[in-house]
Protein backbone atom coordinates (compact mmCIF):
# COMPACT_ATOMS: atom_id res chain seq x y z
CA UNK A 1 0.00 0.00 0.00
CA UNK A 2 1.35 3.26 -0.62
CA UNK A 3 2.68 5.35 2.77
CA UNK A 4 0.34 8.08 3.69
CA UNK A 5 3.81 10.68 3.15
CA UNK A 6 3.09 9.37 -0.78
CA UNK A 7 -0.39 10.55 -0.76
CA UNK A 8 0.09 13.93 -2.30
CA UNK A 9 1.42 12.40 -5.44
CA UNK A 10 -0.07 11.18 -8.28
CA UNK A 11 -0.85 7.18 -7.89
CA UNK A 12 0.16 5.21 -11.28
CA UNK A 13 -2.32 2.85 -12.71
CA UNK A 14 -1.82 0.10 -15.09
CA UNK A 15 -5.17 -0.80 -17.45
CA UNK A 16 -4.73 -4.81 -18.37
CA UNK A 17 -6.51 -5.34 -21.12
CA UNK A 18 -8.07 -2.53 -23.90
CA UNK A 19 -11.33 -4.07 -24.81
CA UNK A 20 -14.63 -2.49 -24.19
CA UNK A 21 -13.92 -2.82 -20.00
CA UNK A 22 -10.83 -0.91 -20.63
CA UNK A 23 -11.41 1.26 -23.25
CA UNK A 24 -14.61 2.70 -22.42
CA UNK A 25 -15.06 2.00 -18.19
CA UNK A 26 -11.45 2.20 -17.18
CA UNK A 27 -9.21 4.66 -18.80
CA UNK A 28 -11.50 7.37 -19.39
CA UNK A 29 -12.29 7.65 -15.77
CA UNK A 30 -8.50 6.88 -14.47
CA UNK A 31 -7.39 9.72 -16.91
CA UNK A 32 -9.87 12.11 -15.66
CA UNK A 33 -9.35 11.55 -11.82
CA UNK A 34 -7.55 14.21 -10.11
CA UNK A 35 -4.32 12.26 -8.41
CA UNK A 36 -4.43 9.31 -10.86
CA UNK A 37 -2.52 8.69 -13.46
CA UNK A 38 -2.83 6.46 -16.39
CA UNK A 39 1.16 5.39 -16.68
CA UNK A 40 0.46 1.84 -18.29
CA UNK A 41 -2.00 -0.30 -20.56
CA UNK A 42 -1.35 -3.88 -20.94
CA UNK A 43 -2.19 -5.06 -24.62
CA UNK A 44 -0.74 -7.60 -27.14
CA UNK A 45 -3.08 -6.02 -29.95
CA UNK A 46 -1.84 -4.06 -32.46
CA UNK A 47 -5.01 -1.77 -33.34
CA UNK A 48 -5.83 -1.38 -29.10
CA UNK A 49 -2.23 -0.44 -29.05
CA UNK A 50 -2.72 2.61 -31.31
CA UNK A 51 -6.07 3.45 -30.20
CA UNK A 52 -4.23 3.79 -26.52
CA UNK A 53 -1.49 5.60 -28.16
CA UNK A 54 -3.51 8.09 -30.04
CA UNK A 55 -5.46 9.15 -26.93
CA UNK A 56 -3.07 8.91 -24.15
CA UNK A 57 0.07 9.76 -25.92
CA UNK A 58 1.24 10.16 -22.18
CA UNK A 59 0.57 6.30 -21.61
CA UNK A 60 2.90 3.80 -22.18
CA UNK A 61 1.88 0.35 -23.96
CA UNK A 62 2.96 -3.18 -22.03
CA UNK A 63 3.22 -6.05 -24.37
CA UNK A 64 1.97 -8.73 -21.55
CA UNK A 65 1.28 -8.67 -17.83
CA UNK A 66 4.27 -10.53 -17.25
CA UNK A 67 5.92 -7.60 -18.39
CA UNK A 68 4.44 -5.22 -16.12
CA UNK A 69 4.85 -7.59 -12.78
CA UNK A 70 8.32 -6.47 -12.68
CA UNK A 71 8.19 -3.11 -12.69
CA UNK A 72 6.50 -3.03 -9.65
CA UNK A 73 8.44 -0.07 -8.42
CA UNK A 74 6.52 2.14 -10.93
CA UNK A 75 3.25 1.03 -10.79
CA UNK A 76 1.10 1.57 -7.62
CA UNK A 77 -2.61 -0.12 -9.17
CA UNK A 78 -3.27 -2.67 -11.35
CA UNK A 79 -6.88 -2.72 -13.15
CA UNK A 80 -7.93 -6.34 -14.17
CA UNK A 81 -10.37 -5.92 -17.46
CA UNK A 82 -9.90 -9.00 -19.34
CA UNK A 83 -11.82 -12.33 -20.34
CA UNK A 84 -13.52 -13.32 -17.25
CA UNK A 85 -11.95 -16.55 -16.59
CA UNK A 86 -8.44 -14.77 -16.41
CA UNK A 87 -9.91 -12.31 -13.36
CA UNK A 88 -8.63 -14.24 -10.64
CA UNK A 89 -5.47 -15.46 -11.63
CA UNK A 90 -4.68 -11.95 -12.69
CA UNK A 91 -5.59 -10.39 -9.50
CA UNK A 92 -4.04 -13.21 -7.55
CA UNK A 93 -0.44 -12.35 -9.45
CA UNK A 94 -0.85 -8.94 -9.13
CA UNK A 95 -1.25 -9.09 -5.39
CA UNK A 96 1.65 -10.94 -5.20
CA UNK A 97 3.43 -8.28 -7.17
CA UNK A 98 2.90 -5.69 -4.89
CA UNK A 99 0.36 -3.52 -6.69
CA UNK A 100 -3.20 -2.69 -5.01
CA UNK A 101 -5.51 -4.45 -7.14
CA UNK A 102 -9.41 -3.30 -9.30
CA UNK A 103 -11.15 -6.16 -10.63
CA UNK A 104 -14.05 -5.59 -13.02
CA UNK A 105 -16.62 -7.74 -12.56
CA UNK A 106 -17.32 -11.08 -12.08
CA UNK A 107 -15.02 -10.54 -9.49
CA UNK A 108 -14.00 -14.55 -9.93
CA UNK A 109 -16.28 -17.39 -11.62
CA UNK A 110 -16.43 -19.28 -8.13
CA UNK A 111 -16.54 -17.87 -4.56
CA UNK A 112 -14.28 -20.09 -3.01
CA UNK A 113 -11.47 -18.75 -5.41
CA UNK A 114 -13.24 -15.08 -4.49
CA UNK A 115 -12.55 -16.10 -0.76
CA UNK A 116 -9.36 -16.68 -1.85
CA UNK A 117 -8.44 -13.50 -2.90
CA UNK A 118 -9.83 -11.49 -0.51
CA UNK A 119 -7.51 -12.91 1.95
CA UNK A 120 -4.92 -13.20 0.24
CA UNK A 121 -4.84 -9.45 -0.17
CA UNK A 122 -5.86 -8.89 3.62
CA UNK A 123 -2.83 -10.96 4.47
CA UNK A 124 -0.32 -8.86 2.10
CA UNK A 125 -2.28 -5.36 3.45
CA UNK A 126 -2.72 -4.77 -0.22
CA UNK A 127 -5.83 -2.74 -1.50
CA UNK A 128 -8.42 -5.05 -3.49
CA UNK A 129 -11.37 -4.12 -4.98
CA UNK A 130 -14.02 -4.79 -7.30
CA UNK A 131 -15.83 -2.73 -9.97
CA UNK A 132 -19.87 -2.29 -9.05
CA UNK A 133 -19.89 0.80 -11.51
CA UNK A 134 -23.48 0.37 -11.17
CA UNK A 135 -23.46 1.28 -7.55
CA UNK A 136 -23.76 5.02 -9.32
CA UNK A 137 -26.46 4.54 -12.30
CA UNK A 138 -28.76 7.37 -11.70
CA UNK A 139 -31.50 5.24 -11.56
CA UNK A 140 -30.01 3.08 -8.36
CA UNK A 141 -29.03 5.88 -6.44
CA UNK A 142 -32.71 7.52 -7.08
CA UNK A 143 -34.22 4.25 -6.22
CA UNK A 144 -31.78 4.45 -3.07
CA UNK A 145 -33.09 7.40 -2.05
CA UNK A 146 -36.79 6.67 -2.05
CA UNK A 147 -36.25 3.62 -0.33
CA UNK A 148 -34.20 4.99 2.22
CA UNK A 149 -36.80 8.31 2.92
CA UNK A 150 -39.59 5.43 2.97
CA UNK A 151 -41.56 6.67 -0.27
CA UNK A 152 -42.60 3.37 -1.13
CA UNK A 153 -43.45 2.04 2.36
CA UNK A 154 -42.10 -1.82 3.15
CA UNK A 155 -41.02 -3.02 -0.86
CA UNK A 156 -41.82 -6.55 -1.31
CA UNK A 157 -41.28 -7.22 -4.62
CA UNK A 158 -38.11 -5.95 -7.15
CA UNK A 159 -38.21 -6.02 -10.37
CA UNK A 160 -34.85 -5.02 -12.50
CA UNK A 161 -34.04 -5.65 -16.05
CA UNK A 162 -31.27 -5.75 -18.49
CA UNK A 163 -32.17 -5.94 -21.59
CA UNK A 164 -31.11 -5.76 -25.09
CA UNK A 165 -32.44 -6.80 -28.96
CA UNK A 166 -28.97 -8.37 -30.39
CA UNK A 167 -31.04 -11.45 -32.45
CA UNK A 168 -27.70 -12.42 -33.74
CA UNK A 169 -24.94 -14.07 -31.16
CA UNK A 170 -21.30 -12.65 -31.90
CA UNK A 171 -18.21 -15.35 -32.06
CA UNK A 172 -16.47 -13.53 -29.07
CA UNK A 173 -15.84 -15.32 -26.26
CA UNK A 174 -18.70 -13.67 -24.34
CA UNK A 175 -21.55 -14.81 -26.45
CA UNK A 176 -20.24 -17.75 -28.17
CA UNK A 177 -17.73 -19.26 -25.15
CA UNK A 178 -18.54 -21.82 -22.37
CA UNK A 179 -20.17 -20.71 -19.34
CA UNK A 180 -17.85 -23.35 -17.42
CA UNK A 181 -15.13 -20.14 -18.42
CA UNK A 182 -17.37 -17.09 -17.71
CA UNK A 183 -18.72 -16.61 -21.24
CA UNK A 184 -22.62 -15.69 -21.05
CA UNK A 185 -24.96 -12.77 -20.46
CA UNK A 186 -25.67 -14.57 -16.39
CA UNK A 187 -21.69 -13.70 -15.76
CA UNK A 188 -22.12 -10.66 -17.94
CA UNK A 189 -24.87 -8.68 -16.88
CA UNK A 190 -25.92 -11.11 -13.49
CA UNK A 191 -23.23 -9.50 -10.94
CA UNK A 192 -24.97 -5.76 -11.60
CA UNK A 193 -28.44 -6.87 -10.90
CA UNK A 194 -27.35 -9.13 -8.03
CA UNK A 195 -25.05 -6.86 -6.79
CA UNK A 196 -27.83 -3.79 -6.87
CA UNK A 197 -30.10 -6.22 -5.21
CA UNK A 198 -28.38 -7.23 -2.63
CA UNK A 199 -27.21 -3.85 -1.94
CA UNK A 200 -31.00 -2.44 -1.65
CA UNK A 201 -32.72 -5.46 0.34
CA UNK A 202 -29.68 -7.48 2.04
CA UNK A 203 -28.27 -11.00 1.69
CA UNK A 204 -30.04 -14.37 -0.02
CA UNK A 205 -31.19 -17.23 0.66
CA UNK A 206 -32.89 -18.87 -2.03
CA UNK A 207 -32.65 -18.54 -6.16
CA UNK A 208 -34.72 -19.85 -8.31
CA UNK A 209 -32.93 -19.61 -12.23
CA UNK A 210 -34.36 -19.90 -16.03
CA UNK A 211 -30.96 -19.96 -17.94
CA UNK A 212 -31.66 -20.46 -21.73
CA UNK A 213 -29.52 -19.82 -24.78
CA UNK A 214 -31.95 -18.79 -27.85
CA UNK A 215 -29.02 -17.72 -30.56
CA UNK A 216 -27.54 -21.07 -30.98
CA UNK A 217 -24.22 -20.52 -29.06
CA UNK A 218 -23.39 -22.21 -25.57
CA UNK A 219 -23.90 -19.41 -23.87
CA UNK A 220 -26.94 -18.04 -22.24
CA UNK A 221 -28.22 -14.79 -23.45
CA UNK A 222 -32.15 -14.90 -22.15
CA UNK A 223 -32.23 -15.26 -18.33
CA UNK A 224 -34.11 -15.16 -15.54
CA UNK A 225 -33.68 -14.77 -11.73
CA UNK A 226 -36.05 -15.18 -8.93
CA UNK A 227 -34.26 -14.33 -5.72
CA UNK A 228 -35.75 -14.47 -2.07
CA UNK A 229 -33.97 -12.30 0.48
CA UNK A 230 -33.77 -13.06 4.00
CA UNK A 231 -35.98 -10.31 4.90
CA UNK A 232 -38.31 -11.41 2.89
CA UNK A 233 -38.41 -9.03 -0.65
CA UNK A 234 -38.40 -11.15 -3.32
CA UNK A 235 -36.17 -9.56 -6.28
CA UNK A 236 -37.36 -10.96 -10.38
CA UNK A 237 -34.23 -9.87 -12.10
CA UNK A 238 -33.91 -10.48 -16.24
CA UNK A 239 -31.25 -10.20 -18.22
CA UNK A 240 -31.67 -10.93 -22.31
CA UNK A 241 -30.34 -9.98 -25.67
CA UNK A 242 -32.86 -11.19 -27.56
CA UNK A 243 -35.67 -9.05 -26.19
CA UNK A 244 -37.68 -7.17 -28.62
CA UNK A 245 -39.39 -5.06 -26.63
CA UNK A 246 -37.42 -3.56 -23.36
CA UNK A 247 -39.28 -4.26 -20.10
CA UNK A 248 -39.11 -1.13 -17.51
CA UNK A 249 -35.57 -0.88 -15.95
CA UNK A 250 -36.71 -0.86 -12.46
CA UNK A 251 -40.58 -1.36 -10.99
CA UNK A 252 -40.27 -1.67 -7.70
CA UNK A 253 -43.76 -2.53 -5.31
CA UNK A 254 -44.03 -1.53 -1.89
CA UNK A 255 -47.33 -0.79 0.42
CA UNK A 256 -47.68 2.61 -0.19
CA UNK A 257 -46.12 3.47 -3.47
CA UNK A 258 -44.41 1.88 -6.75
CA UNK A 259 -41.59 3.22 -8.86
CA UNK A 260 -41.10 2.40 -12.33
CA UNK A 261 -38.29 4.15 -14.28
CA UNK A 262 -37.55 3.30 -18.27
CA UNK A 263 -34.14 2.87 -19.78
CA UNK A 264 -30.19 2.67 -19.51
CA UNK A 265 -28.39 5.28 -17.19
CA UNK A 266 -26.87 7.87 -19.62
CA UNK A 267 -23.24 7.52 -18.42
CA UNK A 268 -22.65 4.32 -20.46
CA UNK A 269 -23.48 6.04 -23.81
CA UNK A 270 -21.68 9.11 -22.96
CA UNK A 271 -18.29 6.87 -22.27
CA UNK A 272 -18.66 5.04 -25.23
CA UNK A 273 -18.93 8.25 -27.27
CA UNK A 274 -15.70 9.14 -26.45
CA UNK A 275 -16.98 11.99 -23.81
CA UNK A 276 -14.80 13.19 -20.90
CA UNK A 277 -16.68 12.10 -17.42
CA UNK A 278 -15.24 15.60 -16.05
CA UNK A 279 -17.85 17.41 -17.77
CA UNK A 280 -20.03 19.64 -15.91
CA UNK A 281 -23.33 17.98 -16.58
CA UNK A 282 -21.85 14.51 -16.36
CA UNK A 283 -23.95 12.35 -15.21
CA UNK A 284 -27.26 14.33 -15.44
CA UNK A 285 -30.60 13.35 -16.80
CA UNK A 286 -32.78 14.68 -18.91
CA UNK A 287 -36.62 14.91 -17.59
CA UNK A 288 -37.82 12.72 -19.95
CA UNK A 289 -35.87 10.19 -18.44
CA UNK A 290 -37.17 10.58 -14.82
CA UNK A 291 -39.13 7.42 -12.95
CA UNK A 292 -42.27 8.19 -11.70
CA UNK A 293 -43.72 7.19 -8.46
CA UNK A 294 -47.05 6.69 -6.67
CA UNK A 295 -50.13 4.89 -7.55
CA UNK A 296 -52.16 4.24 -10.79
CA UNK A 297 -53.99 7.33 -11.69
CA UNK A 298 -51.89 9.77 -8.69
CA UNK A 299 -48.21 9.32 -10.30
CA UNK A 300 -45.46 12.18 -9.92
CA UNK A 301 -41.87 12.46 -11.82
CA UNK A 302 -38.84 12.07 -9.54
CA UNK A 303 -36.12 14.07 -10.56
CA UNK A 304 -33.24 11.55 -11.05
CA UNK A 305 -30.01 11.79 -8.39
CA UNK A 306 -26.97 12.50 -10.46
CA UNK A 307 -25.16 9.70 -11.94
CA UNK A 308 -21.51 9.32 -10.02
CA UNK A 309 -19.36 6.61 -11.83
CA UNK A 310 -16.45 8.78 -11.27
CA UNK A 311 -16.88 8.22 -7.17
CA UNK A 312 -15.37 4.96 -8.30
CA UNK A 313 -11.67 6.16 -8.70
CA UNK A 314 -12.14 8.97 -6.42
CA UNK A 315 -12.81 6.35 -3.83
CA UNK A 316 -9.83 3.93 -5.01
CA UNK A 317 -7.49 7.14 -5.25
CA UNK A 318 -8.17 7.68 -1.46
CA UNK A 319 -8.30 3.79 -0.32
CA UNK A 320 -4.12 3.55 -1.81
CA UNK A 321 -3.15 6.69 -0.99
CA UNK A 322 -5.05 7.90 2.04
CA UNK A 323 -5.90 4.48 3.67
CA UNK A 324 -9.59 5.52 3.33
CA UNK A 325 -12.70 2.66 3.17
CA UNK A 326 -12.64 0.79 -0.56
CA UNK A 327 -15.56 1.87 -2.53
CA UNK A 328 -17.41 -1.81 -2.74
CA UNK A 329 -15.82 -4.09 -0.03
CA UNK A 330 -15.45 -7.76 -1.74
CA UNK A 331 -16.85 -9.49 0.32
CA UNK A 332 -20.24 -8.41 -0.44
CA UNK A 333 -19.37 -9.16 -4.00
CA UNK A 334 -18.48 -13.16 -2.96
CA UNK A 335 -22.20 -13.23 -1.91
CA UNK A 336 -22.94 -12.31 -5.48
CA UNK A 337 -20.94 -14.89 -6.77
CA UNK A 338 -22.49 -17.51 -4.27
CA UNK A 339 -26.20 -16.11 -5.90
CA UNK A 340 -24.70 -17.23 -9.48
CA UNK A 341 -23.61 -20.42 -8.57
CA UNK A 342 -26.99 -21.52 -6.72
CA UNK A 343 -28.49 -19.69 -9.99
CA UNK A 344 -26.48 -22.47 -12.37
CA UNK A 345 -27.55 -25.31 -9.96
CA UNK A 346 -30.63 -24.10 -9.69
CA UNK A 347 -31.18 -23.93 -13.99
CA UNK A 348 -29.29 -27.23 -14.11
CA UNK A 349 -32.00 -29.16 -11.80
CA UNK A 350 -34.98 -27.01 -12.16
CA UNK A 351 -35.25 -26.95 -8.42
CA UNK A 352 -35.11 -23.57 -6.18
CA UNK A 353 -31.34 -23.55 -4.59
CA UNK A 354 -30.32 -22.66 -1.34
CA UNK A 355 -27.30 -19.88 -1.27
CA UNK A 356 -24.38 -20.65 0.52
CA UNK A 357 -23.06 -18.70 3.89
CA UNK A 358 -25.03 -15.39 3.81
CA UNK A 359 -23.36 -11.81 4.63
CA UNK A 360 -25.05 -9.81 7.13
CA UNK A 361 -27.68 -7.49 6.42
CA UNK A 362 -26.42 -3.80 4.83
CA UNK A 363 -27.17 -0.74 7.13
CA UNK A 364 -29.69 0.86 5.52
Amino acid sequence: MTSAHDAERELHVAVIGYGKGGEVFHAPLIDTTPGLRLSAVVTRNPERAAAVRSRYPHTEVVGSAEELWKRGGDIDIAVVTTPNETHAPLARAALEAGFAVVVDKPFALRAAEARELVALAEGLGQVLTVYQNRRWDSDFLTLWKLIDEGALGRVHRFESRFERWRPAAKGTWRDSGDPDTGAGILYDLGPHLIDQAVNLFGPVEAVYAELDARRGAPADDDSFLALTHAGGVRSHLWMSAVAAQLGPRFRVLGDRAAFTVHGLDGQEDRLGRGERPDAPDWGVEPETAWGRLGTDGDLRAVPSERGAYPAFYAAVRDAVGEGEPVPVEPHEVVHGLEVIEAARDSARTGRVARVGSAPASPAN
